[in-house]
């Protein structure tokens, strides 16, 4: 069936089976299809429903796999960390600098802030001087206004911290904002903030209304929204050691070369965006994996961490190298936002196995993880770079993929990754030996 060049009208009022029939009849073969997207139902009838409940106008379910990266040891404590990612030289490149750097004294993290951010936008064409001179009285206002919403934070530890009246006018004629921070304690605290934030609104636009001198049309609310640029809720990650500790890590090579082209290979992303961009991209591969798994928005994670890294004006790498005379020091510096409590976390059932996998922690402690497998892929991602080149081990990693795609009986994967131990990989080279073996085994039964 084609589609349609019209709008579809009631779509998300069609049950599960019925936007399935929907859809099924819009590919070549509709029973096919409606097998593949059937076979991937959960098989418990609860548990289906709960995971459709998470989105709108949901067919079935896309598993992704859920992988485990151990011997992570941070601040003295070690986890068995789950990542939810499709690659599996992450997770590959993760364990293997977390083994590493468990000999090493592990990774140590610092918690640098928890604050985060929401902005109210509004026009005002009134005299700016009565609202900046009333603005205290204004600002108690719209803290006591919120009580109802703000009454279990502040038991929790979190709340309101500050509002801050700032003018925008000199960009954009009569635009100011109220800028307000937060600490939300262990939830991320989106629908926290956006609700206070709304709630100010309120407050402001009742306040407005009530002083005698201002016009009616003096106010405008353009909208209220938290920000996902935290640079003050974040945490800092690194690893140390002596040169002497990083001798042999790639044979042949010494500590103090290696930690010399280390740290040329980290200056490369500092001085060209494309390449930092790259280089930034290895942090998250580990980081997403991990928000993933623990029911937390990577997107946000992601928008906030390229935000920050563009902070100075110019796009630059999230991690760093210090060396001394005797010492070699990786290190990443980021911001998040991060929850273990609401959102998916009390409800997706392997997100629940993951934070107690994790030791049931903080939102801090999530924050450092988080944090450690960025760095940790990040730094076989530029170890691999500056000294064997990265092909090597990804497409060894992908070599069973290859082997699935070429539809290669699972009988001969063993033989034919033993051939590909010291040799280049790729799918032409692949499918030539696939061949060139398929052929000799054909001559040889005739």
């Amino acid at each position: 069936m084609k589609l349609k060049q019209s709008l579809i009208h009631g779509f998300s009022k069609k049950t599960r089976d019925e936007k399935l029939d929907f859809v099924a009849n819009l590919h070549a073969d509709k029973e096919h299809t409606l097998s593949v997207y059937k076979s991937f139902h959960h098989t418990d009838s609860n548990t289906q429903n709960l995971l459709e409940e998470f989105s709108e106008n949901t067919i079935t379910n896309f598993p992704m796999p859920f992988s485990i990266c151990p011997n992570v040891l941070i601040n003295d404590k070690v986890y068995l960390v789950p990542m939810v990612i499709e690659e599996s030289s992450v997770v590959a490149a993760a364990a293997k600098a977390s083994k590493l750097w468990f000999t090493r004294g592990g990774f140590k993290t610092e918690i640098l802030g928890t604050e985060k951010i929401g902005q109210i936008h509004f026009l005002w064409t009134d005299d700016k001087t009565i609202l900046y001179n009333r603005f205290p009285e204004l600002k108690k206002r719209m803290i006591k206004d919120c009580f109802d919403i703000t009454e279990n934070m502040i038991k929790r530890g979190g709340g309101i911290l500050d509002i801050e009246l700032k003018d925008l006018s000199d960009e954009e004629p009569g635009l100011m904002q109220f800028y307000c921070t937060f600490e939300t304690v262990d939830s991320m605290g989106a629908n926290f903030i956006n609700s206070c934030l709304e709630q100010f609104a309120t407050t402001f636009e009742n306040w407005h209304s009530a002083q005698e001198e201002l016009s009616e049309e003096g106010l405008e609310i353009i909208m209220c929204i938290l920000s996902n640029l935290t640079p003050n809720c974040r945490v800092k990650c690194y690893v140390e050691c002596t040169y002497e500790q990083l001798d042999n890590i790639v044979p042949g090579m010494s500590g103090k070369d290696f930690a010399r082209r280390f740290k040329l290979g980290v200056r490369v992303a500092e001085l060209d965006p494309h390449r930092a961009t790259t280089h930034n991209k290895g942090v998250f591969n580990g980081v997403d994996a991990v928000v993933l798994a623990t029911g937390n928005d990577f997107r946000a994670v992601e928008a906030c961490g390229h935000a920050y890294a563009a902070l100075s004006g110019a796009y630059k790498p999230l991690t760093r190298v210090e060396m001394d005379n005797t010492h070699f020091r990786f290190i990443l510096e980021m911001p998040f936002a991060l929850g273990v409590v609401g959102g998916l976390t009390n409800l997706h059932p392997l997100v629940k196995q993951s934070l107690e996998l994790l030791g049931h922690p903080s939102a801090t402690e999530l924050m450092s993880i988080s944090a450690t497998i960025g760095l940790a892929n990040n730094f076989s991602a530029v170890k691999s770079l500056v000294t064997t080149g990265i092909q090597q081990g990804h497409m060894k990693m992908h070599l069973l993929n290859i082997l699935k795609q070429l539809e290669v009986p699972k009988k001969r994967h063993k033989e034919i990754v033993e051939y590909f131990k010291d040799k280049i990989v790729s799918v032409s080279a692949v499918r030539q030996l696939v061949e060139k073996r398929s052929l000799a085994e054909t001559n040889k039964n005739e």
